[in-house]
């Protein structure tokens, strides 16, 4: 099935369309699981009058009194166990002076009455805790799976508008490579939401020859008009046998990458991670992540989040929704709070354009021809919350500009309300340009001013951008 669209003819694929009824179910089951019960903090009327005849069976059955206080005056008795359940669930199993008087007043078996009562609440205790862990995972889980169908929606979607026909282009195509010696059996064309054509060809070289990718590519540019090459860690020459070779067009800007770090007291091991990675998109991300505390327990954590991140980003998550997932893995089933900072910029070497993501990060700093701006955080740290709401902030770059991204410890090791400025003058009073040495150079000027060891992890990368 086909449709038209900017004059080429855009496929409509059943198996996209069966894949988004797949994902609007999933969707439907997470609702259904948000809209049950959620945690409880206090006990049912049914609950409690369960522990009532609990502790009536046990103690008031052998009880001389039984009649007189659960026939005759059972209001008040019931009264009583409300008000000592109140008093130990708000105050704990130390009862004040008065509620004990209290109970030796009314009951001659106060002794045990007391410690069958505080036998029973604390195995609905239990089970109101455990339930409340059922209800957290169920919650949890419903979570991921929204965040995974809407995952489904928005490639199935994507897919859906990207795939295309040109059976001119698949012709002049078909030709040119049968004159290079070049066999093809198939072509897929895409086109992103931008314009950029990315082309997949199954071919092989004829028998006795030796091609090149990067030579293939330079005959499909020839053909499209645009400036294809191998997609990046493609195969440097063609097999023998029938082989998928992806091309895309080449980006517009590159970037290069400096990172310079020290651990609390001067110790090897840092609690900070980060990564520089390519994704989809002719896109590179830039991530560095601060773990609770600091040494090798704030590490684990940190490189967990760093390299999680970097396979839902590689296999083609969106941002926010990567964030997301990881938020929700670091919250779900967790006695204690373990959280962790994010601070993500995105470069898009197309259009020079960066993405700012930040879950509970320092500022980040933007050196843009010898003026300085500052991107800050609105939401925190990733496990702290069920869900959170980092947005992305977006700005356009130069080519030579220059993203300098720091772990608190860096601003930590500034006097005091003066750190965005001292940090202001030592980033934009260099005319250093090389990513590697402008981050030794902020560091070591910052444990300079600072004049005494690291009192936390410190951690520097800076990334900067040129056009080709």
């Amino acid at each position: 099935m086909e449709d038209k669209k900017d004059g080429q003819a855009v496929i409509l694929n059943p198996y996209v369309t069966q894949a988004d009824r797949f994902a609007m179910s999933l969707r439907h089951l997470a609702d259904t699981f948000l809209k049950l019960e959620g945690p409880r903090e206090r006990f049912t009327t049914e609950e409690i009058n369960d522990m009532f005849e609990q502790v009536a069976g046990k103690v008031c059955a052998s009880c001389e009194n039984r009649k007189k206080c659960l026939e005759n005056n059972r209001p008040h008795v019931y009264q009583m166990v409300y008000e000592l359940l109140c008093v130990v669930e708000e105050y704990g199993t130390e009862l004040n002076v008065e509620m004990k008087r209290k109970l030796q007043k009314r009951c001659i078996m106060a002794p045990r009455f007391l410690r069958e009562t505080l036998e029973v609440f604390q195995e609905a205790k239990k089970m109101l805790v455990w339930n409340n862990k059922m209800v957290q995972s169920r919650e949890g889980c419903a979570v991921q799976l929204d965040t995974f169908a809407r995952m489904i929606q928005h490639a199935t979607r994507e897919l859906e508008a990207s795939i295309f026909t040109d059976p001119p282009l698949e012709k002049r195509i078909k030709t040119r490579f049968k004159k290079a010696g070049i066999r093809l059996l198939s072509t897929v064309f895409f086109v992103t939401p931008q314009g950029r054509y990315e082309i997949h060809v199954t071919v092989k070289p004829e028998k006795g020859k030796c091609i090149t990718t990067k030579a293939m590519a330079r005959l499909l540019s020839q053909c499209a008009s645009r400036n294809m090459s191998p997609a990046r860690d493609e195969r440097p020459v063609l097999s023998q046998e029938y082989c998928t070779i992806i091309c895309v067009e080449g980006p517009c800007f590159y970037t290069m990458q400096g990172i310079a770090k020290i651990g609390k007291g001067c110790q090897k091991i840092s609690g900070d991670s980060f990564l520089m990675t390519q994704i989809p998109g002719g896109q590179e991300a830039a991530i560095l992540s601060d773990g609770m505390g600091s040494g090798e327990a704030a590490f684990k954590e940190s490189a967990m989040v760093v390299e999680m991140l970097e396979e839902l980003l590689k296999a083609g998550f969106p941002k926010e929704t990567a964030l997301e997932m990881m938020n929700t893995a670091l919250v779900m089933g967790r006695e204690e709070v373990f959280f962790s900072t994010v601070d993500m910029s995105v470069f898009d070497l197309y259009t020079g354009n960066c993405e700012f993501i930040k879950a509970g990060a320092a500022q980040t700093f933007i050196r843009h021809d010898g003026n300085m701006e500052h991107i800050y955080s609105e939401s925190l740290p990733l496990g702290v919350v069920k869900s959170t709401a980092a947005a992305a902030v977006k700005r356009k770059l130069s080519s030579g500009d220059m993203v300098v991204m720091v772990t608190d410890g860096v601003l930590d090791a500034l006097p005091h309300g003066e750190e965005e400025k001292l940090l202001d003058m030592i980033i934009g009073g260099t005319p250093l340009e090389n990513p590697k040495e402008l981050a030794h150079y902020i560091l070591e000027k910052v444990l300079e001013l600072g004049n005494t060891e690291p009192l936390d992890d410190m951690t520097v990368l800076v990334a900067g951008i040129w056009q080709m």
